[in-house]
């Protein structure tokens, strides 16, 4: 969040704790909207470009984990 004060009031979720889900939920997505772009490139037969989503897809799935394990063990 870009509030310069805690809202965890209103979401009942402390602004910290808050912004590693959004982040791990934003990773997750990544994922999957990668794996659309991997094929779109495969399909036109440019491997080079497959490549680059799928290295960009792999970062994802390290955020997402690392986000989850943040999780754990803050939760």
């Amino acid at each position: 969040m870009t509030s310069t004060s805690e809202t965890g009031h209103v979401t009942g979720t402390k602004d910290k704790n808050y912004d590693i889900i959004w982040f791990t939920e934003a990773c997750l997505d990544n994922v999957l909207r990668l794996e659309t772009y991997v094929k779109d490139a495969e399909r036109d037969g440019d491997n080079e470009l497959a490549e680059f989503f799928r290295k960009a897809q792999a970062d994802s799935r390290k955020g997402a984990e690392q986000g989850k394990q943040l999780l754990r063990a803050r939760l």
